[in-house]
């Protein structure tokens, strides 16, 4: 398995996880914080404030998802900066002259026979 495929298979994770973490939320104060007691004060098996602990693991699982995309793009393979083109290449040893298509000439004598009146 190359970095590149590790990498890949973090961030679908990650991925899997924020999207799981940002369904379970609700806009309007309901959700997984609403049925642990309502109150933000409550403590319910040693849990307190559940919408601060969804929102605090919604910046955090942002954060790990946007590091492995950027580390992911350093090992990209091939993305090694050399390049083989030729393209921008100034000696004249290596650039191709363009080819031109040779001239038919006619087989066959034309004769202009064709009277206008």
């Amino acid at each position: 398995m190359t970095k590149f495929t590790i990498f890949l298979i973090l961030i679908v994770i990650v991925a899997f996880l924020l999207v799981v973490v940002i369904m379970v939320q609700n806009p309007k104060g309901g959700g997984l914080s609403s049925s642990f007691g309502g109150g933000g004060t409550q403590q319910l098996g040693g849990v307190k404030k559940t919408g601060d602990f969804l929102d605090r693991s919604t910046w955090v699982l942002a954060t790990v998802l946007i590091a492995l995309i950027l580390l992911a793009n350093v090992t990209i393979p091939g993305a090694g900066g050399v390049s083989d083109s030729t393209a921008l290449d100034t000696d004249e040893a290596t650039t191709q002259q363009p080819v031109t298509a040779p001239v038919e000439t006619p087989t066959t004598p034309t004769n202009d026979t064709t009277d206008s009146n």
